[in-house]
């Protein structure tokens, strides 16, 4: 990972890597979640790159292609460019081409951006990919564009079949729908890892500790957040993981109007107002529902703690480093 260079332009390419005269090893795509299907086509980049003496590359995008192109279709994403960009260096790729996606950049045709990105600026010589690959202007092209455009320019494709998982082919999309209806167990599945909010920590109303189970207060750095209700998650904070209880909610007990997240950590004291957080999301243990008053939550969350214990009790508890594919 020391040697991983996440660049945002292809002349910081050319700076980084034109000296040196080797050619690239690359797939292209937007990557959301980095989940299973990716994580087999980068590692195939990786392999692939080893034996030609290769840059092990990927080219994504900064925004999302529909929030410029179709802003009310684009799809909350999964995590943000910065933790993509982690993932890309914790698989193994010696390089991330970021483009920022603007209006120049959509009007190119699949030929144009082949030559000038892929052959001129990154000097390619193959190309993984998804059998639903598409690219250029208006998704004109697909696989059997880029076979064509590869014999014409010099470089090789090879089409990297989908993984399937349950009869479900993985996808962001399937993600997104798991973690959007509060299947975050089935999401773990598809991502190859439990779904994971990060962000600062923020000042809470303080109900929590009145009601005596303080909790930490998560502003998520992501666009996509679970279906609310109540869940056993594991909490990363200043270094170190603590089985949790998260609550994603509106808090209708005190009639809330804003969604919030919260976590109480097991065998945790500290009382922290700033500072970075992880939370993994492990299972939906219930909806979230407004209760009569303090005393009758109060009862409902220490049945909840109970059922996190137990959840960890059958399941495990054994995080690992917060970075990884």
């Amino acid at each position: 990972m020391s040697d991983f260079a996440a660049l945002g332009s292809t002349a910081q390419w050319a700076a980084r890597f034109g000296p040196s005269g080797r050619r690239a090893v690359l797939s292209v795509g937007n990557f959301d979640g980095l989940h299973l299907g990716h994580q087999k086509i980068l590692r195939e980049v990786i392999a692939c790159a080893r034996e030609q003496k290769a840059i092990a590359a990927v080219i994504t995008f900064d925004p999302h292609p529909l929030k410029v192109l179709r802003p009310e279709n684009a799809p909350p994403l999964v995590e943000t460019i910065g933790q993509r960009i982690d993932r890309f260096a914790a698989i193994g790729l010696e390089a991330a081409l970021v483009l920022p996606f603007d209006r120049a950049l959509a009007v190119l045709t699949p030929e144009q951006f082949v030559r000038r990105v892929l052959v001129e600026e990154l000097k390619t010589a193959e190309v993984l990919v998804g059998e639903n690959f598409r690219f250029g202007h208006r998704q004109q092209g697909h696989v059997d564009t880029l076979r064509d455009l590869g014999k014409t320019f010099g470089f090789s494709v090879q089409i990297v079949e989908p993984v399937i998982i349950d009869n479900e082919f993985v996808s962001s999309s399937a993600v997104r729908a798991a973690i959007a209806e509060g299947r975050v167990a089935h999401a773990a599945h598809l991502l190859g890892r439990p779904f994971a909010l990060t962000g600062e920590i923020v000042r809470g109303a303080g109900r929590g500790s009145k009601i005596l189970f303080p909790t930490l207060n998560l502003a998520p750095a992501q666009e996509l957040l679970p279906k609310v209700g109540v869940y056993a998650t594991e909490t990363c904070v200043e270094g170190r993981w603590y089985r949790s209880a998260t609550n994603v909610g509106f808090r209708p007990t005190f009639d809330g109007t804003v969604l919030g997240i919260e976590s109480h950590l097991f065998d945790f004291s500290q009382q922290l107002s700033k500072g970075h957080i992880e939370v993994r999301f492990c299972e939906r243990l219930r909806d979230e529902r407004k209760f009569s008053g303090p005393a009758e939550l109060r009862a409902q969350i220490a049945a909840d703690l109970r059922d996190v214990q137990e959840f960890f009790r059958r399941h495990g508890f054994a995080p690992t480093h917060p970075v990884r594919p």
